[in-house]
């Protein structure tokens, strides 16, 4: 089936929009320095320019491969996929590349958790809670806004949530809000580009030592309450 990697003459005049091609996609993300990222589950991706999806759904399906590989029943994959997913963000500027772009990410995520659950972990069923956290996630991580500005459609700043991994018996997370003006300007080893995706850690520069030293942007808009991954859904504030 050809790929349609323009919608309009209009658009590719008016906005510079043109699709990556899968082949392109493919190989950026062959490369071994992005391969060995991909390896790691809570190695951050940001798409600058997210288009409908082309480089975030494949980035998914390679870390949901992995999730399977290091997981030992279904209750571990459904909390690595829900992890490899809290990892991929993406911003867009187009509304109806927004819309198509959250549609691809949870289509992409309940086919390959569906299947693979029930195909490779003789689940009975895939988790309800499982595919409902992962929608909160996606619409959390996917924002539609101008890159460069920093703000959203309205004008209002991009906000991004950190999923902080809480590590003990039983895996936890804690989602926190900051502005994506507050990332960048806080210490993100780059800023992204506006033609290609990047493999950044968003979130390197505020650990719990130095978050006052940030700037008032930096402060969570809400306080969430620390929860089960499962439980993501629920949006528990403290």
């Amino acid at each position: 089936m050809k790929e349609n990697l323009i919608k309009s003459a209009a658009r590719v005049k008016d906005l510079g929009e043109v699709f990556t091609p899968k082949k392109i996609v493919n190989f950026m993300l062959d490369q071994p320095e992005i391969q060995a990222k991909v390896q790691d589950l809570t190695a951050t991706f940001l798409e600058p320019a997210a288009g409908e999806g082309a480089f975030l759904t494949e980035l998914l399906t390679r870390k949901m491969k992995v999730a399977q590989v290091q997981s030992h029943n279904a209750k571990d994959y459904g909390k690595n996929c829900l992890i490899a997913l809290s990892t991929l963000y993406g911003i867009e500027i187009m509304e109806d590349n927004v819309e198509m772009l959250v549609m691809n990410m949870i289509m992409t995520f309940h086919d390959v958790y569906n299947s693979t659950v029930v195909s490779k972990f003789n689940a009975s069923k895939p988790d309800i809670h499982v595919l409902k956290s992962a929608q909160i996630i996606i619409k959390v991580n996917i924002s539609q806004g101008d890159t460069l500005k920093k703000i959203m459609a309205d004008g209002s700043p991009i906000i991004f949530s950190e999923w902080k991994l809480i590590v003990g018996k039983v895996k936890k997370v804690e989602r926190i809000e900051y502005t994506f003006d507050a990332i960048i300007n806080g210490g993100s080893p780059k800023e992204p580009s506006q033609n290609r995706y990047e493999n950044i850690d968003l979130f390197a520069d505020f650990s719990e030592d130095n978050m006052q030293t940030k700037s008032q942007d930096s402060i969570p808009k809400k306080k969430y309450a620390i929860v089960k991954w499962t439980d993501i859904y629920k949006e528990k504030l403290e």
